[in-house]
Formats: C-alpha cells, sequence, structure tokens
C-alpha cells in the first residue's frame, strides 16, 4: 500500500520549488562537477569524480523521494478546516498545565513536522492526543518524562 502524505498548501509549495531546484539548478551543477573531474582522466583514484557521483545519487533519490511523496500527496484545505476540533493544519494553542504556560502548534502531517517551528506531526504523541478534542478539554499525553496535561485554549486555521 503506498503511503498517502499529508501536506498543508505551503508544504506543497515547498517541495515543489525543492523538486524544481534539484531538476533544474542541482542536476546541471553535478553534471559540470562530473564534467571536470572526468578532465582530470584516471578514474581509479579521482576523489572528485567520486564525490560528485555520490552528490548526484543523493540528489537522484531525492528527486525521486519527492516526487513520490507529490504523487501519493493529500493536500488539505485549510480554507475548509473546522475550528471546532483539532485536524491536521490546525493551529493549537495549549496552556502546558503542570508549568502553567501556553505553547503553539501547527499539526501537520509528518513529512513537514519541525518542532523546532512549533509544526508538529499528526503522528507525534502530541499530534495524537490532540487530534479530535475541542476548546476547553484536557488532554494527557504519553511523553517520554511521563505523563503530560495540555488545555486547549484555542483552535485557529
Amino acid at each position: 500500500m503506498t503511503k498517502q502524505f499529508i501536506l498543508t498548501d505551503d508544504g506543497l509549495k515547498k517541495y515543489e520549488k525543492e523538486l524544481d531546484e534539484l531538476k533544474t539548478v542541482t542536476r546541471k551543477e553535478i553534471a559540470e562537477k562530473i564534467k571536470v573531474a572526468l578532465s582530470f582522466g584516471d578514474l581509479s583514484e579521482n576523489s572528485e569524480y567520486d564525490e560528485a557521483k555520490n552528490e548526484q545519487a543523493k540528489v537522484e533519490n531525492r528527486i525521486l523521494e519527492l516526487e513520490a511523496m507529490l504523487k501519493n500527496a493529500k493536500v488539505i484545505d485549510e480554507d475548509e478546516l473546522s475550528t471546532e476540533t483539532v485536524n491536521v493544519g490546525s493551529k493549537i494553542t495549549v496552556l502546558d498545565v503542570e508549568y502553567n504556560e501556553q505553547v503553539e502548534y501547527q499539526l501537520v502531517g509528518s513529512a513537514e513536522a519541525d518542532p523546532k517551528q512549533g509544526r508538529i506531526s499528526d503522528e507525534s504523541p502530541i499530534g495524537k492526543a490532540l487530534i479530535g478534542h475541542k476548546v476547553g478539554e484536557t488532554v494527557a499525553v504519553e511523553a517520554p518524562s511521563g505523563q503530560v496535561l495540555f488545555k486547549i485554549l484555542e483552535i485557529s486555521r
């Protein structure tokens, strides 16, 4: 079964841009590096050639990965998101009950997750716990450090 990738519109644009950059710019740069390395002659001890070929393989793998992701992407229509319950694409303000600290998250698909930017995966412990809940509800999250309680203060698009 093919994995479906849930993306926001911003995530879709980001990955389309990356794919375009890899295909149009990076491929040409690597081809030029290979051409230069080949001009050095003997390939048996040509580290520039080996390095360029390794870089080429990584880029081609990333291109295949992005093409598969975009082919199987389900884009969240943020205009149709409910602000009644937490869903993928929702922006959520929660209160960490223990520390009395407000935290803001955006719930995204795993491909877009970036916890340092407050973008958490729907497959993460916090994401799984928040999905389907409403403003005012307190949710228990099983974290590596133990149970954490979050009270949902706001849900927005």
